[in-house]
């Protein structure tokens, strides 16, 4: 059975979807982009940062589950300009132990929700 998983920490869903679908020991969260929870402003100032913001909604949303970046062992990274690549790694980069990052992938593609710079989503195992 699945069980729902939200945060005040994380950015409130925005259409018919949820933060996070917990199925087991399995956790799927939702594409995080970088809006403040606290604001619901969008903050893509720069893409350090926008990262950044991306990466402590997808730690609230662990947490909320009772995970952290250590469970994780699938990311899905979508960026609209994979010219920015080299700064979201060295951001993303800070939430992993490089001997036991999960899986990856990095797609460009042609927009993303709100037209942000980066998009992230993960899927943890307990």
């Amino acid at each position: 059975m699945k069980k729902i998983i939200t945060t005040a920490n994380a950015p409130a869903p925005i259409g018919p979807y949820n933060q996070a679908v917990l199925l087991g020991d399995i956790l799927y969260t939702s594409g995080q982009i970088a809006i403040n929870p606290k604001t619901a402003a969008l903050e893509t100032q720069d893409i350090e940062s926008e990262t950044t913001l991306v990466m402590e909604n997808l730690k609230a949303i662990l947490e909320a589950a009772e995970m952290t970046f250590e469970n994780v062992i699938k990311s899905s990274i979508f960026v609209s300009d994979m010219h920015n690549f080299s700064k979201i790694n060295v951001v993303y980069g800070r939430y992993f132990n490089s001997e036991t990052a999960p899986a990856r992938e990095t797609v460009e593609v042609a927009n993303l929700p709100k037209f942000v710079n980066v998009e992230i989503s993960v899927i943890a195992s307990r």
